[in-house]
């Protein structure tokens, strides 16, 4: 099956999320647990769980190191936020399993890797994190938790179907072993072939199965730091309201891409930060769904 799609506004409108009972609370709406961060990149983390919020999740629960989990409950204090256990150098590992474990089973979209460092402890925690993932939950894999190994023939066979990638080029250079094409549909169809999961890349969209969904909005602004951690909360908030993990994916892209056109065109195209996507976040969602 190959099938290609330009992404439009009328296509979402005739593509529309779950609906959400107006008088429904806000476990209705789900739960995002958002798993990530070192001593040293709390805001990853922030990023993730407030875009998840800003595009209709009910509930979040920041899972991060220790020592930066009181400041972080704070800066965020619509959240839950749990500390972890870290090594030496502030890093998050194995021994960070079992107080994720405890996260795992109120979530309706877990979104894994931002701000997460040393690939080794990394494949440790994702490893361990995956095999109590339930069959019902999406999964968002992000940044380091792509690449360090821990997404395995056996996670790919037991999860696949419920999980989005969101590989940066670098990234999918090393799941495609080094062997990326230059186009960028093209690429995004070798990763979610080779990986068996939905991706989005670039400014494309992409199943196993090869349906593509191809986004021409958005610009080179979207290249900053922080992007790529707004961009997975968006799509984990949008499935934990009950969107399908491609749905979740072609909307959240949009939302991310058009959030972008919005800042570009009041600030500049350079020079925008990740933090004020957040703020149009609602305001695109608002408009697509009317």
């Amino acid at each position: 099956m190959s099938e290609r799609t330009v992404v439009s506004s009328q296509l979402l409108r005739d593509w529309p999320l779950p609906d959400v009972d107006d008088g429904a609370g806000k476990r209705a709406r789900g739960t995002v647990v958002v798993i990530g961060g070192a001593t040293d990149t709390p805001g990853a983390v922030l990023l993730a769980g407030i875009a998840a919020l800003r595009v209709g999740a009910g509930r979040l629960t920041l899972a991060t190191a220790a020592t930066t989990a009181p400041s972080l409950a704070v800066a965020v204090p619509e959240s839950a936020v749990s500390g972890l256990p870290t090594s030496a150098d502030g890093a998050l590992g194995a021994d960070a399993v079992a107080g994720c474990r405890a996260l795992l089973g109120s979530a309706s979209a877990v979104v894994i890797g931002p701000g997460m460092r040393d690939p080794e402890l990394t494949r440790s925690l994702v490893t361990g994190v995956l095999a109590d993932i339930g069959d019902d939950t999406v999964v968002v894999l992000d940044a380091l938790a792509l690449t360090c190994g821990a997404f395995d023939d056996a996670a790919r066979a037991r999860l696949g179907k419920q999980v989005v990638a969101t590989p940066n080029l670098k990234e999918a250079e090393y799941l495609l072993d080094g062997d990326v094409p230059a186009d960028d549909e093209a690429a995004a169809r070798a990763v979610a072939e080779r990986i068996g999961v939905t991706v989005t890349m670039q400014s494309v969209i992409a199943t196993p199965d090869g349906r593509v969904w191809v986004d021409q909005s958005g610009d080179s602004g979207l290249g900053t730091s922080g992007s790529g951690d707004v961009l997975a909360g968006a799509i984990a908030g949008l499935a934990a309201r009950g969107a399908t993990p491609e749905q979740s994916a072609v909307w959240g892209a949009h939302l991310h891409a058009e959030a972008g056109e919005r800042l570009s065109a009041r600030v500049g195209r350079l020079g925008y930060l990740a933090r004020e996507l957040l703020e149009e976040l609602p305001q695109v969602l608002t408009q697509l769904e009317r």
